[in-house]
């Protein structure tokens, strides 16, 4: 952390990780998606022509992650869970955790609460490629908050 008047520069958006139930779940090579938006309300109070701007319903974006193909299967086994409905709980917690160029600090942390996948996408697949397999998932979340 810099002092007062110190510059700091910003984080770089390639060295991320998401943690799940506190657990880090991976290294991902994109992640797009969260956003916390409010609703603006506008009301006319009594006999004023003016309107005024309240602040309405929260909601949260979904989050969509995007990685190659490898063999850990803890992503689509959560999500074939979800289909099957045999959790008794199918939400988790969890974050994504931003860190500094060397590795070795954490920058920035959004955790999330409420999590399930509620989308799995599997590669495009062309054998005259020569790019990396990438699947990707989309948690739906209902909390979204700096820590």
């Amino acid at each position: 952390m810099n002092g007062p008047g110190e510059r700091e520069d910003p984080a770089r958006s390639h060295n991320f990780g998401i943690e799940l139930d506190g657990v880090l779940a991976g290294w991902f090579m994109e992640c797009s998606g969260p956003e916390v938006t409010t609703e603006v309300v506008e009301q006319r109070v009594g006999g004023d022509q003016a309107v005024r701007k309240v602040p309405g319903r929260t909601t949260v974006g979904d989050i969509t992650l995007k990685w190659g193909v490898h063999t850990t299967a803890e992503l689509w086994e959560w999500r074939e869970a979800i289909i099957r409905g045999d959790l008794p709980t199918p939400k988790r917690s969890g974050a994504i955790v931003v860190f500094d160029i060397r590795n070795d600090a954490e920058v920035a942390r959004w955790a999330f609460e409420g999590a399930w996948p509620s989308k799995w996408t599997g590669p495009a697949l062309d054998a005259r490629s020569n790019e990396i397999a990438v699947q990707s998932i989309v948690l739906t979340v209902e909390t979204l908050r700096r820590m």
